[in-house]
């Protein structure tokens, strides 16, 4: 049975898709934009939209969602937790900053490495707050963001590092950036101790 005379010509790009985020570099891009017409009309059937972030070098898959803001359930919704939000968090203002610098005009990807996103949890979170947990299973919690596509591990000489994908861009807003700062400063604040006459 020769299997390409049975699939749609898009289908490959389809299934790209719904693994997670395509990059110009993979092999299903040129397709998803030859095809975009096409795969939209396909996969709007099972309540899927698909965006397609030219200038940024990638598209994925988003659940469409009524007026009350749900979905059809394809794609279960679960929550980060605090230590991964706290990393999601921290990677959406690495990017933002890295955009806003002038001297990075021509170049698109951002890096980070392990030791560096360490820092700026340090600097993230204050000194009161406990941040042994998410300092110690930092490599797990770096994991997960891989796992979701919100950092993709490359290696170089014997080194590892981190280039920040930017859907990250599309699930964190700076309207949530700002948001989740004010609620980390009002739990800080209410469970600080009070000062001591």
């Amino acid at each position: 049975m020769n299997l390409e005379s049975y699939i749609s010509p898009y289908a490959r790009a389809v299934v790209c898709l719904l693994k997670g985020p395509v990059n110009t570099t993979d092999r299903c891009w040129n397709d998803l934009l030859h095809y975009q017409t096409e795969i939209q009309k396909y996969i709007s059937q099972i309540g899927l939209e698909l965006i397609v972030k030219r200038d940024e070098g990638f598209a994925y898959l988003k659940q469409m969602t009524d007026e009350s803001g749900n979905t059809l359930g394809l794609v279960p919704r679960k929550p980060l937790g605090f230590e991964c939000s706290v990393l999601a968090i921290i990677l959406r203002e690495v990017l933002e900053e890295f955009d806003s610098n002038l001297d990075e005009l021509y170049t698109t990807a951002c890096y980070i490495t392990g030791k560096e996103l360490k820092e700026r949890i340090e600097l993230f979170l204050p000194e009161r707050f406990n941040r042994v947990k998410l300092l110690n299973e930092l490599d797990s919690y770096i994991a997960r963001m891989v796992q979701l596509g919100f950092l993709i591990e490359r290696e170089q000489e014997g080194r590892t590092f981190y280039q920040i994908h930017r859907i990250i861009k599309e699930k964190v807003t700076l309207d949530q950036l700002v948001e989740f700062k004010k609620k980390l400063e009002s739990c800080l604040l209410y469970t600080s101790p009070s000062p001591r006459d």
